[in-house]
């Protein structure tokens, strides 16, 4: 029978063909465009797609996260190089603390909190099934942003309009 731990390392690596694909094809001249006023500029976007892998460690060394008592600063990137180093050191981290997690570490409740507002508590193991599912989510409103920028998109689950073998 395969693990949790097996299966989320599984998916993990699975995504991160994808969200590499989407990352590289983020425009790195166009850092402060956004869709919306009240959407992020896709530099904020694609910088927390390239840090959520991240999310995996931080939630198995830590028991929480209080936004009040962090100073977040979002990852500064200017190339698609610097883009993708953010990407493949926070997926390396994340490959590397799943290897060496027990199945027993992912049962312990974490909670995300916003001072005494408590926004999110779960255990480890659905904080980092949380994580993948934002990885996704994130990385579909990228593809959105791309697709209003004329950027042809790469395919997902399969092949995309964009592929000129359709």
């Amino acid at each position: 029978m395969t693990s949790t731990i097996q299966n989320l390392l599984k998916e993990l690596t699975e995504e991160s063909i994808v969200t590499r694909k989407m990352l590289e094809r983020t425009p790195a001249d166009q850092l402060d465009w956004q869709p919306h006023e009240k959407s992020m500029s896709i530099s904020k976007l694609a910088g927390h797609i390239a840090e959520l892998p991240g999310w995996v460690s931080m939630t198995l060394k830590t028991d929480g996260l209080n936004f009040a008592d962090q100073g977040y600063q979002a990852p500064v990137w200017n190339s698609n190089s610097e883009l993708l180093e953010i990407f493949e050191k926070s997926l390396a981290e994340a490959v590397a603390t799943l290897q060496t997690t027990k199945e027993e570490d992912l049962l312990p409740n974490w909670t995300l909190k916003n001072g005494e507002q408590v926004l999110m508590s779960k255990t480890k193991g659905e904080v980092i099934r949380h994580s993948m599912s934002q990885i996704v989510h994130h990385r579909a409103q990228l593809g959105v942003y791309l697709r209003l920028l004329d950027i042809p998109l790469p395919g997902s689950y399969g092949p995309s309009a964009d592929d000129p073998n359709l």
